[in-house]
């Protein structure tokens, strides 16, 4: 009965430490996932941050070039 019941203790103590472990990695595989979301949400909104300052740029320049252009006309015209 003694032999039995050191077993069953060394089978629990052994059981218990793989539950610790396995929670380790799925802890690890969690913050490592959550991690890997973030940056991938920064690289995306940084990316369309770049291209609406692209855009506001060609906008802006051509805005620029029409007034110009209206002005010498006026100007000249």
């Amino acid at each position: 009965m003694r032999q039995s019941l050191a077993d069953w203790e060394r089978a629990f103590a052994r059981e218990a430490s793989l539950d610790r472990r396995r929670r380790d990695s799925l802890r690890r595989t969690a913050e490592q996932r959550t991690l890997k979301r973030e940056v991938e949400r920064r690289h995306k909104r940084g990316s369309v941050r770049f291209v609406l300052l692209v855009l506001t740029l060609i906008m802006t320049a051509a805005i620029v070039i029409v007034a110009m252009f209206r002005t010498l006309y006026l100007l000249l015209g």
